[in-house]
């Protein structure tokens, strides 16, 4: 079982891309979990390195308790063991917990902390939120470090000693200065993990960093793979990957606040890949981004394959 690899098996592995996919839903915002499954097996068939089960991407916040145990389940019974799946967990102390404790139980390997609801909390206190995350299971712990968790790296050391389990960072700042501070700080303490988007990976790989989450990878996988290539070590074809794909999209997903999770989504729908629509607050695209979307998409064909 993967919740059972010991944590330097589970850093060994995370090399590459970690899979951040959506969670579908029916047009009446229902689960669509044969969707999910369907997506995973196609992820499966390209070298991933681990797969988030409800995530940001998949819209964490959008899911109830027994919603999130359909999910991680979904995801770790189609994963069987090939990959590490990392199960998000927020909210407060008493959700996160039980999101935590049941991803345990139906055999997630990590959990990835998301930030608590209170975005102005006390450093001491924000510390307490994410120590009893770590101390709900034996599970490794992944802190998701995005919106309002922006800390010093002599938080983030005070958080490595306090927290046994914490094994990993997953930057969601895109702060490379404070990044490379934080990573100068702890050393190999912490596996780090470029996760503010795609179009960060340039800057990530600059300053050693090998892994990232993607979101493209919901619609490309190989997209994904060739841009974790080309990072590490082939400048010239990094640079025609944003170019033509990564920089478009991005600019295309600021638009809106939410279009991250909404643009991904409609990508999905074009391509023919299960993901409905997005739950709110997230928005609809409108009708002329959707059309710029629909434009977008014929660069895109041969990068998604099958």
């Amino acid at each position: 079982m993967v919740n059972a690899m010991k944590p330097e098996e589970l850093r060994a592995r995370l090399r590459g891309v970690i899979a951040f996919p959506v969670t579908p839903f029916a047009p009446d915002l229902s689960l669509d979990l044969g969707g999910l499954r369907q997506n995973i097996r196609r992820l499966l068939r390209y070298p991933i390195c681990g797969i988030v089960a409800a995530g940001g991407t998949g819209e964490l916040y959008s899911l109830s308790p027994a919603e999130h145990a359909e999910v991680v389940r979904a995801v770790v019974e189609e994963a069987a063991g090939q990959v590490p799946v990392f199960a998000g967990a927020g909210f407060n102390c008493a959700i996160a917990t039980e999101l935590a404790k049941q991803s345990a139980r139906l055999g997630a390997g990590a959990v990835l902390a998301f930030p608590p609801y209170f975005p102005n909390a006390d450093e001491e206190a924000l510390a307490d939120y994410y120590a009893t995350i770590g101390a709900a299971t034996a599970l490794p712990l992944f802190v998701y470090s995005r919106d309002w968790v922006n800390p010093s790296p002599a938080w983030v050391e005070k958080l490595a000693l306090r927290v046994p389990t914490l094994l990993g960072w997953k930057d969601g700042q895109g702060d490379l200065r404070r990044y490379q501070q934080i990573i100068d700080r702890l050393g190999d303490r912490l596996h780090w993990i470029g996760g503010v988007g795609d179009d960060a990976v340039p800057g990530y790989y600059s300053i050693g960093i090998r892994v990232y989450t993607s979101s493209i990878a919901n619609v490309a996988p190989k997209l994904s793979l060739e841009l974790h290539e080309a990072a590490a070590g082939d400048s010239v074809a990094l640079g025609r990957l944003m170019r033509e794909f990564v920089i478009p999209l991005y600019a295309l997903r600021s638009r809106r606040k939410g279009y991250e999770v909404s643009v991904m989504k409609e990508m999905m729908n074009l391509a023919g890949l299960p993901a409905g629509p997005v739950r709110p607050p997230l928005p609809h695209l409108r009708a002329e981004d959707a059309a710029a979307l629909r434009a977008m998409m014929e660069r895109w064909r041969p990068e998604i394959g099958s």
